[in-house]
């Protein structure tokens, strides 16, 4: 296995760097070199590494947002909070709405079947958009209308949105119990609340510790990182939106310990840069690249549908919010 990740770390990397330097995103090079090495190109990789992937993605997942929450203050949240609730709702229900009537009417698919797949591509990535808006907020771009923290915010509560319709159309084609969807849309802004309540908790207790021992920042950073971690295994058992939890850890810490804190983003930073190729490769070699090529146009088609209605959903969200014309096209 540590020759598979050895390789993998090897040619994301090298993959990183060719794509970046025709001037696009890393993460596509990444994602291309785990397609090539996994199971249904090469098969390079070793069965073992492949098992504990969706492990590893979390733990990548967990440290690019806790990176973020340690980045965010309270001024910045106060500026964008109404405006990133509705960005996180009204583009995810338009996208996820807009793919499962296509795919029920153009692929044949059962309703319920239709809208799993609506709220599965309607789910932002929060490993994609979050490290981009962290590196425009280190740049101060976008920083006096806080637009990167708008879509900081929005990417962590779009994703309990999408999660929530999903489970709503799982129990449809499960048909285990009675499943509402009333009440699964009531559990939204519980699961919310209690993520982030829950992280607010932590972080204090943190903040406890951290003042009781004035050195030593390593053991203070595995500490930190080992309750996160056990927090967001066990809010993906229970259903609360535990990674909103890890980002209001982050930005507590950075209220109210904000030179730990900064020495904490620091080192974040540097798990990331190799933790970013180990979740982008996995990833890709997730993929059965002969069912993505089954797809063929209409599968293509609908993604491109789906992002132009999740476009027009961010369009009406940003009328009125200050945003000029070029800054609601970037967002």
């Amino acid at each position: 296995m540590l020759i598979g990740l050895g390789l993998l770390l090897l040619t994301g990397y090298i993959g990183g760097k060719v794509v970046s330097s025709v001037g696009l995103p890393p993460l596509i090079g990444m994602l291309t070199v785990g397609v090539l090495m996994g199971p249904y190109v090469l098969n390079i990789l070793d069965s073992d590494l492949l098992l504990v992937s969706q492990d590893i993605r979390t733990f990548a997942l967990i440290i690019i947002l806790l990176r973020a929450g340690l980045g965010i203050k309270k001024e910045q949240i106060r500026k964008v909070g109404v405006i990133a609730l509705k960005m996180s709702i009204i583009p995810c229900i338009l996208e996820g709405f807009t793919v499962m009537g296509l795919a029920y009417y153009l692929l044949g698919f059962s309703f319920s079947e239709a809208g799993m797949l609506g709220f599965i591509i309607a789910a932002v990535s929060p490993a994609v958009v979050v490290p981009s808006m962290i590196d425009l907020k280190e740049k101060r771009y976008g920083e006096d209308k806080q637009i990167p923290t708008l879509l900081l915010t929005g990417t962590s509560i779009d994703d309990v949105i999408a999660i929530t319709f999903f489970t709503f159309f799982v129990g449809l084609e499960t048909q285990t119990g009675h499943t509402s969807l009333v009440k699964n849309l009531l559990s939204i802004p519980f699961n919310i609340l209690v993520g982030i309540l829950l992280g607010a908790v932590i972080a204090y207790v943190f903040v406890y510790i951290f003042n009781k021992r004035s050195k030593n920042h390593s053991e203070k950073l595995v500490l930190l990182l080992s309750l996160t971690i056990i927090f967001v295994k066990w809010g993906d058992y229970t259903g609360i939106a535990s990674l909103l939890g890890v980002m209001t850890i982050g930005f507590l810490l950075l209220e109210k310990v904000p030179t730990q804190a900064q020495t904490f983003s620091t080192a974040l930073n540097g798990l990331w840069f190799f933790l970013q190729i180990l979740l982008f490769a996995l990833v890709g070699s997730e993929v059965d690249i002969t069912k993505a090529l089954d797809a063929g146009l209409s599968g293509v088609l609908i993604i491109i549908i789906g992002l132009l209605a999740r476009s027009l959903g961010v369009w009406l969200v940003t009328m009125n919010s200050g945003l000029d014309i070029k800054e609601r096209f970037f967002v």
